[in-house]
């Protein structure tokens, strides 16, 4: 039995939901591109208009989706100015002042992002007819989504500080990815 929180376990479905989101967005992409590709340098295939409008708009949510992975892993908005510190509960301390920023910031993909979104529900795309909620809202999704993984990493910078320093572990960044 996994002994890990039950929010923990939550996050973990969002977050594999995220990177199959990611993966089949980048499948997606390949359609449109390829389309204007062939019908720009060959004359197999007639220019399609509506390429380069659905080819910005999987190039959006991807660039999203990917922010979103990174909130997660621990990689985004991370940058190595001052040494890590030597003790946990400093370095705690460290990470919960970086996640106090981020949530400013995700407080305003929030709060922003749903009057963007309640703006596209009244728009519709002219190339495409897709209804530019599906566009315009992905800012304020992610930004939900920002503020709960980040809700998971102060809930485990407080255990740190609370005396459990095996939580540290959930604080840090995958140091696997390339930096």
């Amino acid at each position: 039995m996994d002994d890990r929180p039950i929010f923990t376990r939550f996050l973990d479905v969002i977050y594999r939901g995220y990177q199959w989101l990611a993966w089949v967005l980048m499948g997606l992409l390949i359609v449109p591109v390829t389309l204007q590709i062939l019908s720009r340098y060959t004359g197999l295939i007639p220019r399609y208009i509506w390429t380069e409008e659905v080819a910005r708009f999987c190039f959006i949510w991807i660039i999203m989706v990917g922010a979103t992975i990174a909130v997660r892993d621990g990689t985004h908005f991370e940058v190595d100015v001052l040494p890590t510190p030597k003790s946990h509960k400093a370095e705690a301390i460290m990470r919960l002042w970086v996640a106090a920023f981020m949530l400013v910031f995700t407080g305003i993909f929030v709060l922003y992002g749903y009057q963007y979104a309640a703006f596209g529900w009244i728009q519709t795309s002219e190339l495409t007819g897709i209804n530019m909620v599906f566009i315009h809202g992905v800012f304020f999704v992610v930004g939900v989504t920002w503020t709960l993984f980040l809700a998971e990493r102060i809930w485990y910078g407080i255990a740190v500080l609370r005396g459990h320093d095996e939580a540290i572990q959930h604080m840090r960044g995958d140091y696997n990815v390339a930096r």
